[in-house]
């Protein structure tokens, strides 16, 4: 029995847009990650299966290579490559979905076009502090991932039946993608009698987990232990670790969407390390990600010194400046928010 979380106005609402609507657009953020594209192409599938024939799933910009193995992946309509044709589909949308982000500011240049579109909006999320643009908005920050939403969001329509292999597969990539394979924000019981009815629908998730992480290039190997052995710094003290990388360093080990994937993650295997972050310079801002085990609120972290947000043990921001100033601002975020507390 899974508990009923989200509220059946919220339900009833979004229910008749998917019954009365004949053409749809799901958007999610940028740099789309497993989540973001786990719950559009799981709703994309549902949404198919229900039987709409007009649906298209619009990102923002290029996702990561070991993410196209993904039922529907090659369906997907990258607004950087086709910004004309994906502002057409949002014009003529009579329902737009947006997954996995809380704000217009995380769709970037896709914003504008978004918020001009008439087609009623629709917010399906696990982040904090949602902004008001949608008329319905579900947002669930409790919830370990989007993807988990939307499995809730289909059963609770009542169409659990015309959830298929297609849909099982893209949402159990993303809850698997966003708690790190069941590593944090996974402790609650609910999550694996979904996981259990997702591999009821014929899902392999072994085989999933081997897609999405056993398949990286030489390249990534060899800048994983390049980032380890010279760019990973600890603050034992502070029960913390700091790894940068530079756009230089990044483009010495031929650096594609997605090779960093998990490399925040790796310093919380030291012993008495709470605290990880990892800064990577992007073409126009610091990309910020944080991780920690325990009590340590990375979303606190990431509002306060990034600009950013996020859940407890796993949140993000970005800086506008040099890897440097980002890494003073991180070190001084460290000195009055002191791990060491919680």
């Amino acid at each position: 029995m899974i508990t009923k979380i989200i509220q059946e106005e919220l339900i009833q609402k979004a229910k008749k847009y998917v019954e009365k609507g004949d053409s749809f657009v799901i958007v999610t953020h940028v740099s789309p990650d497993g989540d973001a594209l786990g719950s559009s192409l799981g709703l994309y599938h549902f949404l198919t299966a229900y039987g709409k024939d007009n649906v298209s799933v619009i990102v923002p910009n290029a996702f990561p290579e070991f993410y196209r193995w993904m039922p529907g992946a090659k369906d997907i309509v990258v607004y950087e490559k086709y910004p004309d044709f994906a502002e057409q589909l949002l014009h003529e949308a009579d329902v737009i979905f947006c997954l996995d982000f809380n704000d217009p500011k995380r769709v970037e240049k896709l914003a504008g076009p978004l918020l001009a579109a008439d087609g009623r909006k629709v917010l399906i999320d696990h982040h904090l502090n949602p902004a008001d643009f949608c008329r319905v908005q579900m947002s669930y920050p409790e919830m370990s991932s989007t993807s988990e939403m939307i499995f809730r969001f289909i059963c609770r329509m009542g169409f659990f039946s015309l959830l298929n292999k297609e849909t099982a597969t893209c949402i159990y990539t993303g809850m698997m993608t966003d708690t790190g394979s069941f590593t944090y924000n996974s402790n609650k019981p609910e999550i694996y009698t979904i996981i259990s009815e997702l591999i009821k629908k014929g899902i392999d998730k072994d085989w999933i987990y081997r897609q999405v992480n056993q398949v990286y290039s030489e390249s990534r190997l060899r800048m994983m232990g390049y980032m380890l052995y010279e760019k990973m710094k600890v603050y034992p003290e502070l029960r913390t670790a700091l790894i940068t990388l530079s756009a230089e360093e990044l483009g010495r080990f031929h650096y594609r969407a997605g090779d960093t994937e998990g490399f925040v993650n790796m310093p919380l295997d030291i012993k008495d390390v709470e605290f990880s972050a990892f800064l990577r310079e992007d073409k126009d801002y610091i990309k910020i990600s944080l991780r920690s085990v325990g009590d340590f609120p990375c979303n606190t972290f990431a509002s306060t010194y990034f600009n950013g947000g996020g859940h407890k043990n796993a949140s993000g921001g970005e800086f506008h400046g040099t890897l440097a100033d980002a890494v003073a601002r991180f070190e001084q975020g460290l000195q009055e928010f002191n791990p060491k507390k919680f």
